[in-house]
């Protein structure tokens, strides 16, 4: 039978675009759901803010009257228009192992760019660098975390047979966390704490760090401006990202330093690993999802780096070991001995520093793959 390709007009068709990965992986242990309702309101125009700057089109593959896969065409015009960088974006990317689901799914999302006069072809992807990025090829056989996306070996195969090519690729690091410093390294500390009037921020409530959400994401755009990938990210945006994500961070895992005016020169966000706590929810907080996720902030031996920026002027004079010594702090007091890093691009030498001493393993790799549009 052949392959229908289905704009997402209704919320029926919304709730099949969102499930479909779910009902594909269902009975794969590394893959771990998002919340259904999150996923809502990310893909919504009326209540994401990114769409001030972006459009997006949704659509399902059907075969056999079945969903056999989803894409999400993306512009983000802010990308297009300032940066003079004429890609058209996929994300929300999945489908059965069948090449020719594959091939009419990003068919559809090339002729969208094409009717907009893009060059090339560029996933998966999000709106924005917040958002999820990079299909995985290596570690299959390791849980997924909620920062990175999960699919299987055949994507980038398909991909590679369609003419696809790596356009950036990404490295996912574990390590165990450190018992104790070494003595060197609380030396070299106390070192760049006095050399340059340095001190660590600590916060005990969520209201504590609102006042310093602004310097972070600033500092991420100084962190990541010089890097291929990266998008300005809009006052609204920060807004918006502040009242979700904000209210759920546990404070004691946020590390900040500043220097002697109050001024921030690098920060880290980690998290207890949410994945098991995300899998036994199966995409809802409501009845139960909520109770997981709770257990999991309170007793957990694996945290995952989130977000991470050290200011440029910074880079290379240590202000990397004395974040790393805040963070094992925070590490010891909750009693983590597993941790996982967020995907950081394979030439960002100033992120991976920081933990180039623990003896991390590279257990994941994901990239994006491009495309001329013909």
């Amino acid at each position: 039978m052949s392959i229908r390709i289905k704009k997402v007009q209704s919320k029926h068709d919304l709730e099949a675009f969102i499930k479909f990965p779910m009902d594909l992986y269902k009975d794969n242990k590394n893959y771990v759901p998002p919340f259904i309702n999150e996923e809502k309101e990310t893909l919504d125009v009326s209540k994401n803010p990114v769409f001030k700057d972006a459009e997006a089109h949704y659509f399902i593959a059907e075969k056999d009257n079945k969903v056999v896969g989803r894409v999400a065409a993306i512009i983000n015009w802010q990308e297009v228009n300032k940066q003079h960088k004429k890609k058209m974006r996929f994300g929300w990317f999945d489908m059965i192992d069948d090449i020719e689901v594959t091939k009419a799914l990003l068919d559809k999302v090339e002729a969208i760019g094409k009717e907009n006069n893009l060059e090339f072809i560029e996933g998966p992807v999000g709106f924005s660098n917040l958002e999820k990025a990079g299909m995985l090829t290596k570690g299959f056989d390791k849980l997924a975390t909620m920062v990175g996306l999960y699919n299987d070996p055949y994507y980038p195969e398909h991909l590679e047979k369609l003419g696809f090519e790596k356009a950036n690729e990404w490295v996912e690091f574990e390590l165990d966390a450190p018992n104790e410093l070494p003595e060197k390294v609380i030396k070299f500390n106390k070192i760049v704490r006095e050399r340059y009037k340095l001190r660590e921020l600590k916060f005990t409530k969520t209201s504590e760090i609102i006042p310093y959400v602004e310097d972070m994401f600033d500092l991420l755009d100084k962190t990541y401006s010089e890097l291929d990938t990266y998008v300005p990210i809009a006052d609204y945006q920060i807004e918006y990202y502040k009242k979700k994500y904000i209210p759920f961070i546990n404070p004691d895992y946020v590390n900040c330093i500043v220097d002697e005016n109050n001024k921030m020169v690098s920060f880290a966000i980690t998290m207890p690993s949410y994945s098991k706590a995300m899998q036994k929810a199966k995409g809802k907080l409501l009845p139960f999802g909520w109770w997981h996720l709770l257990r999991a902030s309170k007793k957990n031996d694996s945290a995952q780096f989130y977000l991470i920026g050290i200011d440029p002027k910074y880079q290379g004079k240590g202000v990397t070991a004395l974040i790393f010594n805040a963070m094992f702090d925070t590490f010891k007091r909750n009693g983590i001995k597993f941790l996982e890093t967020n995907p950081e691009l394979e030439d960002n030498e100033n992120i991976q520093v920081l933990w180039k001493s623990y003896d991390p393993v590279n257990h994941k790799r994901r990239k994006t793959f491009k495309k001329p549009i013909v």
